[in-house]
């Protein structure tokens, strides 16, 4: 029987979600992962692993099982980013992930949204460098994102700054939801992969977009399969004012 999902189940590991949100409502926030959905790449974190040829995978497996903690997942991981022995500047960083691919439709999704006064965000467990790249390009209102700890010459540390906890991402959802003054019922979540599920419990509509595990298939409202972002319009539209 094959594996509803590709990683340990943090389920397992994490507290329960005891929030009870009203489904169907009007849309007035939509909340974006970032890796694997405006960026058309499956993990910030691993784009530059595989640059400097490395590998996190024990750690994600540490973390998942409850081993180690978001901010020591995140040291582990940057602790690899070295060249001549050396932990890298952020500039390099930024040089690494410069032609990331932005997911197809985003611009235009985004666009659509605040022509409706929908306002937007990023809640990802990702790197600050790729967001960078996406808020460059899109109006995104809101980021909340992960990243490296930079020393006053601007290289790297070996400490992260931890601002999205993987598997908690419905705590951003719900500190913007208060810091907006809009309720979870009108804020929608797209994401791809079991990580996103929290988001979506806590959220009026969860779109499962090209999802890459059968667990955020089964959690979401609504699955979009084709990378382009501007399919999951007809579905927000429906909630639209």
């Amino acid at each position: 029987m094959k594996s509803k999902c590709n990683f340990y189940c943090y389920k397992k590991t994490r507290k329960k979600n005891n929030v009870i949100t009203n489904k169907n409502k009007i849309i007035k926030l939509v909340v974006f992962d970032m890796d694997g959905v405006l960026i058309d790449t499956i993990s910030s974190w691993k784009y530059i692993h595989d640059y400097f040829k490395t590998s996190n995978n024990q750690s994600v497996d540490d973390y998942l099982k409850g081993k180690i903690d978001d901010k020591e997942f995140i040291k582990r991981d940057i602790l690899l980013w070295k060249e001549n022995g050396n932990l890298v500047s952020k500039n390099k960083l930024r040089e690494i992930v410069k032609d990331v691919p932005i997911m197809r439709g985003a611009s235009e999704c985004v666009e659509l949204l605040k022509t409706h006064n929908i306002k937007t965000a990023i809640v990802s467990a990702g790197l600050d460098v790729f967001a960078e790249i996406v808020t460059d390009q899109i109006d995104i209102d809101y980021v909340f994102c992960n990243g490296a700890k930079t020393n006053e010459n601007g290289y790297l540390t070996g400490e992260g700054n931890l601002e999205v906890q993987l598997i908690y991402k419905d705590k951003n959802i719900i500190k913007l939801s208060k810091q907006l003054d809009i309720s979870l019922e009108n804020i929608a979540s797209v994401g791809n992969s079991c990580f996103d599920i929290p988001m979506f419990e806590v959220s009026g509509i969860g779109i499962a977009f090209n999802p890459s595990d059968n667990c955020v298939k089964e959690a979401a409202d609504y699955i979009v399969y084709e990378k382009n972002l501007i399919k999951i319009i007809p579905i927000l539209k429906k909630y639209f004012c």
